[in-house]
């Protein structure tokens, strides 16, 4: 099973995720190389959103919110877990 975690970025996010950056890529790197999180970015075009998708439970991606300095500082304004059915690959 597979769960996309979807964050809505704050207008300001580009200005403000320099300071922040490291800490939240290596809290996403870890996630990564544990098996956990597969695949992890914004979509551009505006900066608004960003998806993250896991493989792992639902506890582990509420770990990973609650940790996120994206989250705490306030550059993710809102955020979703759902399943995902992938019915390819």
């Amino acid at each position: 099973m597979h769960l996309v975690l979807e964050y809505v970025l704050a207008d300001d996010y580009l200005e403000r995720r320099t300071a922040l950056r490291a800490d939240h890529l290596a809290l996403a790197r870890g996630a990564h190389e544990r098996g956990e999180l597969l695949l992890a970015g914004a979509l551009p075009d505006p900066y608004d959103r960003a998806l993250l998708v896991w493989t792992a439970p639902r506890e582990v991606v509420e770990r990973f919110v609650a940790e996120d300095p994206y989250v705490t500082q306030g550059l993710v304004t809102a955020w979703t877990i759902r399943p995902w059915d992938v019915v390819v690959g």
